[in-house]
C-alpha cells in the first residue's frame, strides 16, 4: 500500500481482520509505526517483497503519479477516489495508463450492504425500468457511482445544472470524534440535476459534511417505470387495482436476548433475500464490509477468476460528471461533459 494516512489505516485494519488479503507493507514519506513492514519507495519495497497488486491511499493530487509509478513496474493498481484531481489530470492519467487495463478504483459504496440490496432489488426489475435516481448523503463521485449504477447508465455525455445555497447548521460529528460544538456555522447544499437522456435523470444533493453530520438524514430514491423504491421502501404493483408497499428489512443480530451478537446477516423483501453478509461473525459495521469485498474482488481479478471490480473508465467517468456539478453550480450555467478516452 502507497499511502500511511487515516484511509490507509482503515484499509490495514480491515485486511488484517479479513485474512484473506495481506498487506506487505507500506510506502510512506514519513515514518510511521505499523504492524507491517514500511518501505520511503515503492522500488525498496519491490526489492523486498512480492507484490500482487497496489493500493494507492493518498491524496488526490498525489495518486496519478503513484498509479502510473506502479504500472510502469506491471503491476495492478487499486487506486482510492478520485483517480486525479481534475479533468486535465484525468486525461493524463488515461493517457499514461489507460490502456494497460490495470487499474480499478476503490469505489465501495454500491458494495456496502444497503446499496447492494438496493441494486439487487432494482436488478429484478420489481420497479421496472429504472427513470431516475436521487441521492443525498455522500458526495460527489460517489454520488454519482450510485446514480449511475443504479441507472445502468454508461459513459456518454451528462448534461449537468447545479446550484448552491448556504445556511447555518450545527456540525456535532467529525472523522475523529464529537466535536462539543452546539453553534451553527455556515454550511452549503449542493443540489444539482443530471441528464443522461433516454429519459434518465439524477438529482444529487449533498450538503457539507453530511456524511458524518447525523443532523441530516441520508436519502435514496429510484424511481422506475412500475414503481419506487425510496430508502428502504417499495411501492409496486402486484395485480390489477392492487398497490403494496414492501419494506426492505435488515436481520441485525444482538438486540435485546438475541445472543448471537451484534451482526448484520442479511437484508431482505418479504421471503426474497436480496444481500447476505460474506463476512458474518466479525462485527463489521458497513463501511468495512465494503472494503472488504472491494479488496477480495480485487485480489479475484488480479489471480483472473473474477471480473474488475471497478475499471479506471467508470472511476474516471464518476469524476468527471462531479467536476461538471461543482462548474455548474461555481458558474451558474448548464454543463455537458465532453466524449473521453475512457467514454
Amino acid at each position: 500500500m502507497i499511502g500511511s494516512g487515516w484511509r490507509a489505516q482503515m484499509f490495514l485494519k480491515v485486511a488484517r481482520e479479513l485474512g484473506t488479503v495481506r498487506c506487505g507493507g507500506v510506502v510512506a514519506r514519513t515514518p510511521r509505526r505499523l504492524d507491517v513492514p514500511t518501505f520511503t519507495s515503492l522500488d525498496a519495497c519491490l526489492r523486498e517483497l512480492r507484490v500482487d497488486f497496489v493500493l494507492t491511499a493518498t491524496p488526490s493530487r498525489a495518486t496519478p503519479v503513484c498509479i502510473a509509478e506502479a504500472v510502469d513496474r506491471g503491476l495492478p493498481v487499486l487506486a482510492e477516489t478520485p483517480p486525479a484531481p481534475d479533468l486535465d489530470g484525468l486525461r493524463a492519467l488515461w493517457s499514461m495508463v489507460g490502456a494497460s487495463g490495470l487499474v480499478q478504483v476503490a469505489e465501495q459504496y454500491a458494495m456496502m450492504p444497503s446499496h447492494a440490496a438496493r441494486a439487487a432489488l432494482v436488478a429484478t426489475g420489481a420497479i421496472g425500468t429504472p427513470t431516475q435516481v436521487q441521492v443525498s448523503s455522500t458526495q460527489h463521485y460517489h454520488a454519482v457511482s450510485l446514480i449511475r449504477g443504479l441507472l445502468g447508465a454508461d459513459r456518454g455525455p451528462v448534461t449537468v445544472r447545479a446550484t448552491r445555497f448556504t445556511a447555518p447548521l450545527v456540525n456535532p460529528l467529525s472523522r475523529v470524534g464529537w466535536t462539543d460544538d452546539e453553534e451553527a456555522h455556515p454550511t452549503t447544499t449542493t443540489i444539482a440535476t443530471l441528464d443522461f437522456g433516454d429519459g434518465r435523470s439524477g438529482v444529487y444533493d449533498f450538503t457539507e459534511q453530511q456524511t458524518r453530520n447525523q443532523l441530516r438524514f441520508r436519502r435514496l430514491t429510484v424511481r422506475g417505470s412500475a414503481g419506487e423504491l425510496h430508502d428502504d421502501v417499495v411501492v409496486r404493483m402486484t395485480g390489477p387495482r392492487t398497490l403494496v408497499h414492501t419494506p426492505l428489512v435488515r436481520r441485525q443480530t444482538g438486540y435485546d436476548l438475541d445472543l448471537i451478537g451484534y451482526d448484520t446477516e442479511h437484508i431482505s423483501l418479504g421471503s426474497e433475500v436480496l444481500y447476505r453478509n460474506p463476512y458474518p461473525d466479525r462485527r463489521w459495521m458497513d463501511e468495512e464490509i465494503a472494503m472488504a469485498t472491494l479488496l477480495e474482488r480485487t485480489a479475484s481479478w488480479v489471480r483472473g477468476e473474477g471480473p474488475e471490480p471497478y475499471p479506471l473508465a467508470e472511476g474516471a467517468q464518476d469524476q468527471q460528471v462531479a467536476l461538471a456539478i461543482d462548474e455548474s453550480a461555481e458558474t451558474d450555467t448548464t454543463v455537458t461533459t465532453s466524449g473521453e478516452g475512457w467514454s
